[in-house]
């Protein structure tokens, strides 16, 4: 009879032998990464009716396959903005038209730009010779006539580029890609090249379609929400989202959108300048804003931060204008030299009190508050929520997590001064509710210089 031996729970085993458990050492959850963005947008192309990823590197890949352009397109110059200092976005496609179609395909998605696919379908050559090269063979029937082993090249192109191929002896063998879905009732027969039409980008996007993107990504983590809308009532829905997500939700992000420094709230960032671009909105420079401040690192602020995009932003601002708009709540691009510059990382939060004080305006503030937020709450509900009883042991636990979060702040530059006695873990009123305390002091970016000099 073999010695005892497993894992235990309560040392009452009877047998000698080896009990033996195997668990991951405790660890304290880190800073959570940043580089992540969300943007309502209408395309030509593309998922329809729900959120989809794109990482930069996925953009950089395969642009064509996912908004029906090239990278290179003149039409991605918002996107090039908006990916160049961002990791991944999440998209929703407000508009919905009608599929451009043939005889033998539907395009995959709604859009203008299923009318630039097109079908061609050939015989394959080196199938004809090697059927033909079998007559005289001891096969008999149609093989001998070189029809069993004929087969067809389908293609598909996106324009003039060629963005699929399957070679097939039928039909149905036809799988379906990433721009065409086939009909099975289609004929196998050689075309040299049959378009796609029909396709429609849809009516004009109301604010209901805006509701409805952000009801969808409701239950997606991101830093930063893009608004490209020019309307009034489109803009006020994504304050009203903005605040419920932060004050009622306890999801920390903000939201950039164009010319809405009335607001008066530190998670609305408020762009002021205009692009001048023909056939482009004048609120895109939100693009750009918004991949960069999803991109900013907790410890770091935009100001003096140059503009490295491609819009041409209108700068007729004078000195008086500018100062306007730092007391106004603006985020506002200047010209230096021959450089465009952001003149300071700033949201629209202007009523100061002696709860929110001038620093809440400071966005290099909110990123730091928001990163201990969602960390905090983060490492709560994985580690803590039903999992930890609520007794002393629990609550010292919690506290060593949030000490070491916040050290880690620390050791970035993104808070200083910080003592781990003014962290205070405390038992709520409920059995199962802690209260904590918590003071911090987030680092700002120095952003102006007074200086005396004394000549002797």
């Amino acid at each position: 009879m073999a010695l005892g031996g497993g894992t235990y729970t309560f040392q009452n085993k009877i047998l000698p032998g080896s009990y033996v458990n195997f668990v991951s050492a405790a660890r304290a959850y880190g800073i959570s990464r940043r580089g992540i963005a969300a943007l309502p947008v209408q395309l030509d192309w593309g998922v329809e009716d729900k959120v989809f990823e794109v990482s930069a590197e996925q953009f950089r890949r395969y642009s064509l396959k996912l908004f029906g352009y090239p990278l290179t397109d003149e039409r991605m110059k918002g996107m090039r903005d908006l990916f160049r200092h961002c990791e991944k976005a999440y998209f929703y496609r407000l508009n919905k038209g009608a599929k451009a179609t043939c005889q033998y395909a539907d395009a995959r998605y709604s859009g203008t730009k299923g009318n630039d696919l097109k079908v061609v379908i050939k015989k394959d050559a080196d199938s004809s010779i090697l059927a033909s090269s079998v007559t005289g063979t001891a096969l008999t029937g149609e093989a001998i006539l070189g029809r069993s082993q004929e087969k067809y090249r389908v293609q598909t192109l996106m324009g003039f580029q060629l963005v699929d191929e399957q070679i097939v002896t039928e039909k149905g063998e036809l799988a379906d890609n990433d721009y065409l879905v086939w009909k099975k009732e289609m004929p196998l027969e050689e075309t040299a090249s049959t378009p796609l039409t029909g396709g429609t980008s849809g009516e004009p996007v109301t604010g209901t379609e805006y509701q409805a993107a952000l009801d969808a990504l409701e239950s997606y983590h991101f830093q930063v929400l893009g608004c490209l809308a020019a309307t009034e009532e489109v803009k006020k829905l994504f304050v009203a989202y903005v605040k419920r997500m932060r004050e009622q939700v306890g999801v920390k992000f903000v939201v950039v959108m164009h010319k809405q420094a009335d607001s008066n709230y530190e998670g609305v960032i408020s762009v002021e300048n205009d692009t001048k671009d023909s056939g482009w909105s004048p609120s895109s420079a939100v693009y750009w804003v918004t991949g960069a401040q999803a991109g900013c690192a907790v410890n770091q602020a935009l100001t003096n931060t140059a503009y490295d995009g491609e819009f041409e932003l209108d700068l007729n601002y004078t000195q008086t204008q500018l100062e306007e708009a730092m007391t106004g709540g603006q985020f506002i691009f200047h010209r230096v030299d021959n450089d465009v510059r952001v003149l300071d990382d700033i949201n629209t939060f202007t009523a100061f009190t002696e709860e929110k004080r001038e620093d809440f305006k400071r966005n290099q503030v909110i990123r730091v508050l928001d990163q201990i937020g969602n960390d905090i709450a983060a490492l709560f509900n994985n580690k803590y929520l039903g999992k930890i009883p609520n007794d002393a042991a629990g609550r010292v636990s919690f506290w060593s997590d949030v000490v070491t979060h916040h050290k880690q702040l620390e050791a970035l530059r993104a808070i200083e001064n910080f003592d781990s006695e003014n962290v205070k873990v405390q038992k709520g009123d409920k059995p199962t509710a802690i209260v904590v305390t918590d003071h911090v002091t987030p680092v700002n970016a120095m952003t102006q210089l007074y200086m005396t000099v004394i000549v002797s």
